[in-house]
């Protein structure tokens, strides 16, 4: 099994972050007995690869948009099991927040309660999210849907997570802050896939 990167519509940079998700399927193969492969795979919603991944990915600094179409699937997908991480490059905020109130318009975003598992599953995270880079002085927080009690769709807000996944080079973050990002994800990929549930 993979993630899965979405190539989504609207101008946005959905390749934003190449290293990244190479890099958190590593740490996934190391740190958890869970099978993943070595790369990403890039979807869009109208292919049918989409189906064969668990955890799909987007971030970018731009525009998102979703056709009607788009949203049916997503929607779809996110009801039979899936896992959408959404990871703010900041630039993206007011488009997504926008798509995903069309998206589930009767389940707003709400703020992942710090108990929830994403914040200790594998990793401990007492304060939630951690916050990697800085660009408004605002706090890093985590927003999520929840399907039926399952958090099926998670925003990370203000902290640039994905960035914390690139190779140490590209944004020279500290160690301390490479490996939190790391952490975070792990835990995010192995809530989605049921790992330890």
């Amino acid at each position: 099994m993979t993630i899965g990167r979405l190539h989504y519509e609207g101008g946005g940079d959905w390749y934003a972050n190449p290293s990244s998700l190479a890099n958190l399927l590593d740490a996934i193969r190391e740190r958890t007995r869970l099978p993943v492969a070595e790369t990403e795979l890039v979807v869009t919603l109208a292919d049918d690869k989409l189906w064969s991944v668990p955890y799909l990915h987007m971030t970018g600094h731009g525009n998102v948009r979703f056709s009607d179409q788009d949203l049916v699937t997503l929607r779809r997908w996110l009801r039979q099991g899936g896992f959408l991480h959404v990871s703010d490059n900041y630039g993206m905020d007011a488009s997504i927040r926008r798509e995903l109130a069309r998206l589930f318009p009767d389940q707003p975003l709400v703020e992942v309660a710090l108990d929830h598992p994403v914040y200790n599953l594998v990793y401990d995270f007492p304060q939630g999210i951690p916050k990697i880079h800085e660009h408004d002085r605002k706090p890093a927080q985590g927003f999520g849907i929840f399907l039926d009690d399952r958090l099926a769709v998670y925003y990370d807000y203000q902290t640039d997570l994905g960035d914390g996944w690139e190779d140490p080079q590209v944004h020279r973050d500290p160690p301390d802050k490479h490996e939190a990002a790391l952490r975070m994800g792990v835990n995010l990929f192995a809530y989605a896939v049921g790992f330890g549930g």
